[in-house]
């Protein structure tokens, strides 16, 4: 065969290519000699001389296509409803495959006219072109499948997915309308998750994957959305009966309507409140704290095993928990009172950690430490927590009843993990202080060896950094018992020596001692305040003594003597001459109770346990107060010293946010803390403002 152009007849030669045209694209058979022969013709069609007939045959291709496209037509238009699908899918495919093997026989024509004729993509994007352009000229390929169009699906959203759509919504229209009237909410919902399910089945069976969102969400719409107030009016009953298979339902069909769960949401949230109200108020009996906590832990359980289980732990379900769960913490019965629950976690968490026969295993223990956390998160007044829960922990580690150092140590971890190692800062360093008292008293007691100094008693201290611990003040004067004098007085010339500077101020009412005691029939090992053994060592020279007499030996005050001696008389060591004494007066009697008699010959007695009064519970919160005040003031010149020049609002609402994590605090106690920071010429208003402050360098 020649390259070289040559005239050709475009009618003959058409002529011919037309009828292979027509076999190719019906799937007929086309001798492999004519095959290559029409690859010639479209050659030489192409290259023809003087003028090249690309074009022509361009054309006369794609009207031959249309007028078949159209006999294709009017075949499946005449077909049965049964048979429409299965008559398009058939001829579709034929004509389909036809036409990549006419792309292929068309590939000279293709390549050397119609790409070079078409504008490129960048020419079409910039608008290079200095003409108005003709129609656009496609690849004999592309006038079926359209490779290139940017909306491949524009025939089938246009002839076939509006109508359906529409056919869609009118149908389950009609559909909720029956369902509504003759089934309950409960059992509408379950017809209209399986309407639904129903529907995504077919979608995926017969439509294209565009398709799948736009059906559902017509078939949403119809059922749900049209008809929200139907469902949103039976949410309070489900929620209040809990009826969880209704509520998973709901959550199912409301989650996909924007706004849908809102209502759902607000009644979960009041429901949780409501319930874990009623399980932690009105408590009574003697372990109120242990009621609360796990009253409130039950609540939360329950209901995050709901929330995960029921709603799929979606988000907006689990922030109604936790504002559910903070509100219930965090109440208040008088708002004029400050919340109880700082106070009772701490309380709960110290009966955990504290010395009991009834405890439980560590691995339980250790449990229900981290279960606090849960609680603790929820509470507001965080530093109310720390004051109280530092209160409890150096009587623990004073008196030596903690259960567990590392448990104790564990629950600081936690603390700090979840607020901070400032939070935990003074914890960690009353720890240290035991730690570096163990060495002291190794020290002195080497010293002593060494200078062959007897003490007369074993002898131990802690010495308390003063800005660590919460104690740091004796309520009475006291008189050190003679037997304690030495002991006393040879640590303070030693502690002298080893700190050069420091002073010591001896917190007699938390000291406490072992007496043995060898006036009865048994002898007992009995583990006491310092105050307490103070007043049995009066007896050892006596068996009876006026109460006048007893105070005037102790040097203490009226409530110190009276909780110390209550205690003694209490556990039946001393005994009283009058049958009733709530006041002892000084000129009460009493004497050793010589008859006394106990199973257990080693044990220890406690100051007698009285509820907290109004009087120190002030005083608790006033320390709070005072705190809360230093820590604001300190914040609002961190914040101003970094920003220099801040308005009112903005610097309230930035110590709000940084001190959001210890204490949530007022509006007017930011603004006196403001007031004193002024006065003390840290801030000063500007002159342009005076709703602006500046920073004082």
């Amino acid at each position: 065969m020649s390259l070289k152009p040559k005239r050709v007849d475009f009618t003959t030669t058409w002529a011919d290519l037309k009828e292979t045209v027509k076999g190719v694209v019906t799937l007929g058979n086309v001798p492999h000699t004519i095959w290559y022969n029409r690859f010639s013709d479209v050659y030489s069609l192409c290259v023809a001389y003087p003028e090249p007939l690309a074009e022509k045959l361009y054309q006369e291709t794609k009207k031959f296509l249309e007028e078949h496209v159209k006999s294709l037509f009017l075949q499946v238009n005449g077909t049965s409803e049964e048979q429409l699908l299965t008559v398009y899918y058939t001829l579709w495919q034929q004509y389909s495959q036809g036409m990549d093997y006419l792309h292929k026989l068309y590939s000279y024509l293709n390549t050397q006219h119609i790409k070079k004729q078409k504008a490129t993509d960048a020419e079409l994007l910039y608008g290079t072109l200095s003409y108005e352009s003709p129609e656009q000229m496609k690849e004999i390929g592309e006038l079926v499948e359209e490779y290139k169009k940017k909306n491949t699906l524009e025939l089938y959203e246009a002839v076939f997915e509006g109508p359906f759509l529409e056919a869609t919504g009118e149908y389950y229209g009609h559909e909720a309308s029956r369902l509504l009237q003759e089934c309950t909410i409960s059992l509408y919902m379950e017809k209209v998750l399986q309407r639904r399910d129903e529907e995504d089945l077919r979608s995926r069976k017969f439509l294209h994957p565009s398709s799948y969102s736009k059906v559902r969400s017509e078939c949403e719409k119809r059922m749900v959305a049209d008809h929200l107030a139907a469902i949103h009016n039976e949410c309070p009953t489900m929620v209040q009966q809990e009826l969880q298979q209704d509520l998973r339902n709901a959550y199912a069909l409301l989650k996909s309507i924007p706004g849908g769960l809102t209502l759902l949401v607000s009644h979960v949230m009041e429901h949780i409140k409501q319930q874990g109200l009623r399980t932690v108020t009105n408590l009574s009996g003697d372990n109120i704290a242990a009621q609360f906590v796990e009253g409130m832990l039950s609540v939360h359980s329950k209901y995050k095993e709901i929330t995960n289980t029921v709603f799929s732990n979606d988000q907006l379900f689990s922030s109604a928990l936790d504002m559910a769960c903070a509100a219930v913490v965090n109440h208040r019965l008088n708002t004029k009172q400050s919340c109880k629950s700082p106070e009772l976690l701490a309380k709960y968490c110290d009966t955990l950690l504290r010395k009991s026969t009834r405890g439980g295993s560590d691995t339980e223990v250790d449990d229900k430490l981290t279960q606090c956390i849960t609680v603790f998160k929820y509470i507001d007044d965080k530093d109310v927590y720390q004051f109280c829960y530092s209160r409890m922990l150096a009587t623990r580690l004073i008196q030596q009843m903690s259960q567990s150092m590392d448990a104790e140590e564990a629950m600081i971890n936690r603390l700090k993990q979840a607020c901070g190692y400032e939070f935990t800062n003074k914890l960690h360093r009353m720890f240290t202080d035991m730690s570096v008292s163990s060495d002291l008293n190794n020290k002195f007691n080497l010293l002593n060896k060494d200078r062959m100094i007897e003490l007369g008693l074993n002898f131990s201290i802690y010495v308390l950094q003063t800005g660590a611990w919460p104690r740091q003040v004796c309520p009475t004067d006291f008189a050190v018992p003679q037997e304690l004098e030495k002991s006393v007085q040879e640590f303070e010339d030693f502690y002298r020596l080893q700190f050069n500077g420091r002073k010591l101020a001896w917190l007699h009412h938390l000291s406490y001692g072992e007496l043995k005691l060898n006036y009865l029939k048994k002898r007992y090992f009995i583990t006491m305040g310092t105050f307490q053994m103070a007043m049995l060592l009066v007896f050892q020279k006596t068996n009876s003594v006026t109460c006048g007499e007893l105070m005037e030996a102790t040097k203490l005050n009226s409530d110190q003597f009276q909780k110390a001696l209550q205690s003694l008389v209490d556990s039946k060591l001393l005994a009283v001459t009058s049958a009733t004494v709530e006041v002892f007066q000084p000129s009460t009697v009493i004497s050793l109770n010589m008859d006394y008699s106990n199973k257990r010959t080693k044990f220890r007695i406690n100051n007698t346990i009285q509820k907290e009064t109004v009087q120190e519970t002030e005083t608790t919160h006033s320390s709070v107060n005072e705190d809360r005040k230093m820590y604001l003031q300190a914040t609002i010149v961190r914040i101003m010293k970094s920003r220099k020049i801040l308005r009112h609002m903005v610097l309230i609402q930035e110590v709000l946010s940084q001190s959001q994590p210890r204490f949530a605090p007022s509006i007017g106690m930011i603004k006196k803390c403001i007031e004193a920071l002024i006065d003390k010429q840290y801030l000063e208003r500007t002159p342009n403002s005076t709703d602006e402050y500046s920073y004082v360098a």
